[in-house]
Parts: structure tokens; C-alpha cells; sequence
């Protein structure tokens, strides 16, 4: 409501509080009925297997609370839960010896898969997704199908007219005369020329620098805000360190990824336009891929999948509405309930395969019961259970010592 910039009406307000208490129902609901399959299903059987133990219940519990949650929020979860429901998949596979570990394997992920968004980007005329804004502000505001250049070319004049009255306010004073020269140095990069086929403003080198400029200083902005907000209580004891916490190298990764990515990305762009004289969206192939190498510097698990399933999903989206892919109703709940059931299995019998951070938040939101439930018994699958679940207590922080009243 905040970002929307302005006064909430009593519709929102109560909009608001219905979505809240909607999401409520179904995580409460969810959680209650884990148990009452994970129960019922013991009962029925007799026993309990490696799939009644975790999988079932949790598949039968996240389809009967999946249909409480607001229709417009179940693609989102579905796609937060398979993004680690495919990491824990993989680490599963991993463990058994079916395959090997590639190496920047996530890399290439997010190299393939942004490579096809960009492709998307250029090719459609229905960018509303949210992923497309992302992109319109890393990779190009110009190249998105059926822009309307005047506009931005003429917003741009305006700034420049601007600009130029508020440069003759004080000619004398030597920070004005350096703002004149860089003025006259940005002015001259962007009269260096640009390809009839480009669709940006001003030359190919400008578009390509500015764009490189500004990301890294977002992303260095972003990195170091962070940073200050996560040790505030720890620099206020010892303001000294301010300035190692600041230059630490971690903090220049995040901010070489975006900028490295915007430039690779752009000067591609401008260089198969000026090669093939045309402007076609098969060039953000290439482009994407090559850019998309320097995840290298801030690689991460989480935003490779997301990606990734994000292409899948406008990919298939795109399919469904060109003819060439069927419609399967009910999909998107179908894949929620399987990655659901995917991650409290893991949570259950091999947590040594669960992502560490979704575990923690697992044992955060039982109030530690995920932990305080007795893996002995499941040493019998031959897993090991009790003591990987031992190790990862260790490595997240957690514990199983805990007393419950009710």
C-alpha cells in the first residue's frame, strides 16, 4: 500500500485484511492437516514408509490448503516452492551418486535461461510480468518490442534544455566549471555515432558505459546498504571498522555482476546490429548468454532457478496461447503439491539435502517441532537420518532440546 503512493481507501483496507486473513487459513490449515494425514494415513496402513512418513501427508495436506490461498498468489508459491523443491531434487541425486557436480553449473543455468527471457523481452508484445521490469532496468528500456522512441528522445531534450539553463547560474565557481567539462565529456560521447539500427538515444558508447555506470553503482549502493543496516549495532560499538566494512571485497561482487552484465549485454547488442545491419530480437540470444557469464562473480542458487523456472513458466504461458502447448488444468496446484511434499520429505528423512536456510525457516515456523520429531525410527530406510539430522541442528543453529506445554 506504501509503494502505491497514495491514501488507502476502506476497500483497500479491507481488501487488505482478507488477504492477510486468507493466507493465515492457509498456512494454518496446511500445517494442521500435515499432521492429520501424516495420522490418518498411519492408521490406514499400519505402518509407515518412506512415503507416508513425509511425502503423502504433505502432498495431500498442501492440495486441500492450497485451494483456501488467493488464486492470484498460487503461481508464486508454486514457483517459490519448486525453485528448492529442483535444488533439493538435484542434491538428492547428488548424494545417491547418479551424477556429478558440474561446476558453475548455475552459471550456465542462468546464462540459458536469461538468454531466453531477453529473447521474450524483444519478442512480445505483453511484458507485464514482473520479471520484464528487471530487465527493462539491467539490460534496455529501448529494445522492448513496439517501443515508442520520440517519447524518450524527447523527454531527454527537455532534460538537456534544463540542464543547460542551470549551467550558466555560476560560471566563476570551480566546481561549476567541473561539472562543465564533464558535461562537454558525456556530450561528446554521445555524438560519437550509432548504427541507423539502434534504438537507443544517443551513440552505442554511451549507451553502453552509462548503462555499465549506473548498475554498478546500484548494485554497490544496494551491497553496502545492506551491509551498514545487517552490523549497525556492531559498527555503533565500533565505528573503526567502517571503513573495512565498506571496502570488503564481497561487496564490489554484486555490483561487477550488474554492470559487467549491462555492458556485455549492450555492446553485443550494438555490435550484431552494426554487423548484420538489422535489429532483430534473435540477437538477445547471444547477447544474453555471453552477459549472463558473469553471474560468475555473484553466483547463487536461488536466483539461477528462479530464473529459470520463470522462463519456463512464460515460455509454456507463451505456448498455451500460440496453440502449440495444451492447457493442463489444475498444473500449477498439481506442481506446488509435489514440490511441497518434495521439501518436507527432505525436512524429514534426508535433511542433509535440504537447503539449510529453508530448513531453518521450517523449524522457525513449527516452533521447532520439525526437529523434536524422533528420527530413529527412520534409520531403518538406510538414510542415516538421525545423525545427518544431528549435523545439519549444528550447521543451521537449531535445536532439538525443546519442552512443549501443549
Amino acid at each position: 500500500m506504501m509503494m502505491k503512493g497514495k491514501k488507502p481507501t476502506k476497500d483497500d483496507i479491507k481488501k487488505m485484511l482478507m488477504g492477510i486473513l486468507q493466507s493465515t487459513a492457509f498456512l494454518s490449515w496446511s500445517t494442521f492437516t500435515f499432521s492429520m494425514f501424516l495420522c490418518s494415513i498411519r492408521r490406514l496402513t499400519g505402518n509407515f514408509n518412506a512415503l507416508s512418513v513425509a511425502f503423502l501427508p504433505s502432498f495431500f495436506s498442501s492440495l486441500s490448503a492450497i485451494i483456501i490461498e488467493r488464486p492470484s498468489r498460487r503461481a508464486m508459491l508454486c514457483l517459490y516452492v519448486s525453485n528448492i523443491a529442483t535444488e533439493t531434487l538435484f542434491k538428492m541425486g547428488l548424494w545417491r551418486g547418479y551424477y556429478r557436480s558440474v561446476p558453475h553449473g548455475n552459471v550456465y543455468i542462468f546464462a540459458a535461461s536469461i538468454a531466453a527471457l531477453l529473447y521474450l523481452y524483444r519478442n512480445s508484445d505483453d511484458n507485464k510480468d514482473s520479471i520484464f521490469r528487471i530487465i527493462k532496468f539491467v539490460a534496455s528500456p529501448y529494445e522492448a518490442k513496439n517501443y515508442i522512441q520520440s517519447q524518450i528522445e524527447d523527454r531527454i531534450d527537455r532534460q538537456e534544455g534544463r540542464s543547460n539553463i542551470q549551467k550558466s547560474v555560476s560560471r566563476s565557481n570551480v566546481l561549476m566549471e567541473s561539472l562543465r567539462a564533464y558535461r562537454k565529456l558525456i556530450n561528446w560521447v554521445k555524438s560519437c555515432g550509432k548504427h541507423c539500427r539502434c534504438p537507443h538515444p544517443h551513440s552505442c558508447a554511451h549507451f553502453v558505459l552509462s548503462g555499465g555506470f549506473k548498475l554498478f553503482g546500484t548494485g554497490l549502493t544496494v551491497q553496502i546498504g545492506l551491509k551498514l543496516v545487517m552490523q549497525l549495532k556492531k559498527l555503533l560499538r565500533k565505528p573503526h571498522l567502517l571503513k573495512s566494512t565498506i571496502l570488503q571485497k564481497k561487496n564490489f561482487d554484486l555490483p561487477i555482476f550488474v554492470g559487467g552484465f549491462t555492458v556485455i549485454y549492450r555492446f553485443i547488442s550494438c555490435t550484431l546490429r552494426r554487423f548484420n545491419d538489422a535489429d532483430t530480437p534473435i540477437h538477445a540470444l547471444p547477447a544474453g548468454l555471453l552477459a549472463g557469464l558473469t553471474f560468475v562473480m555473484f553466483p547463487n542458487n536461488t536466483i539461477a532457478l528462479y530464473v529459470m523456472w520463470k522462463a519456463l513458466q512464460l515460455f509454456w504461458n507463451k505456448g498455451i496461447e500460440n496453440g502449440t502447448l495444451p492447457e493442463i488444468k489444475g498444473f500449477v496446484v498439481g506442481l506446488y503439491c509435489f514440490s511441497t511434499a518434495v521439501l518436507f520429505h527432505a525436512a524429514m528423512v534426508e535433511p542433509q539435502n535440504l537447503r539449510a536456510s529453508y530448513f531453518k525457516f521450517l523449524h522457525t515456523l513449527s516452533g521447532g517441532r520439525l526437529a523434536t520429531m524422533n528420527r530413529i525410527p527412520l534409520d531403518q530406510f538406510g538414510l542415516e537420518t538421525s545423525k545427518y539430522l544431528d549435523q545439519v541442528l549444528v550447521k543451521t543453529n537449531t535445536t532439538n532440546k525443546l519442552v512443549y506445554s501443549f
